[in-house]
C-alpha cells in the first residue's frame, strides 16, 4: 500500500457565528417574539382545556361532588399547573433572550450554532488545526471561512 496517497474523509463540526447588524437583530427579535406569541397561545389553550375537562368531570359528578371527585379535580389542575408553569419557564427563557440580543452591539460576532463539514485528512495533516474551522455570515451571507479548510 503506497501512503502517500492514502487519506481519510471525516465529519466535523464547523461552528457559524453572525455578524451583528440592524437587520439580524431586527430578525432575530422577529423570531423570538414569533415564539413568545407561541407560547402565549399555547397556554391560552392550556388553560381552556383545563376549564373544561374539570366542567365535565363536574357534570358528570354527583351534586354535590364526593371525595373522588373533588381529587380527581385537584389532580388536574396540578397537571394544568405543572404544564403552564413549563411554558412560563420557557417564555421567560426567550424574554431573556430577547433582551440579550436588544443589548448587542453592531459587529459584534455572535454564536449561530453548528453545521458538519467532511474533510479530507492525510498523513502529516494537523488534525486539531483542521478540526477548528469557523464560517462568519454577515445577514446570511458568508463573509470569512476561517481556519484550515
Amino acid at each position: 500500500m503506497d501512503l502517500s496517497n492514502s487519506h481519510l474523509l471525516l465529519k466535523r463540526a464547523v461552528n457559524v457565528k453572525a455578524i451583528v447588524t440592524p437587520r439580524w437583530k431586527d430578525e432575530a427579535q422577529q423570531q423570538l417574539q414569533a415564539q413568545i406569541n407561541q407560547l402565549d397561545n399555547q397556554l391560552q389553550q392550556l388553560e381552556m382545556q383545563g376549564q373544561r375537562m374539570i366542567a365535565e368531570i363536574q357534570k358528570q359528578s354527583l351534586k354535590p361532588p364526593g371525595p373522588e371527585t373533588l381529587q380527581q379535580i385537584e389532580n388536574l389542575q396540578v397537571q394544568v399547573n405543572q404544564q403552564k408553569s413549563g411554558l412560563l419557564e420557557q417564555k421567560n427563557q426567550i424574554l431573556q433572550q430577547l433582551n440579550q440580543v436588544h443589548l448587542l452591539e453592531l459587529d459584534q460576532e455572535v454564536n449561530q450554532g453548528q453545521v458538519d463539514s467532511f474533510f479530507r485528512v492525510e498523513v502529516g495533516d494537523n488534525l486539531v488545526e483542521k478540526m477548528q474551522v469557523e464560517i462568519l455570515l454577515r445577514d446570511g451571507v458568508v463573509e470569512e471561512i476561517r481556519g484550515n479548510v
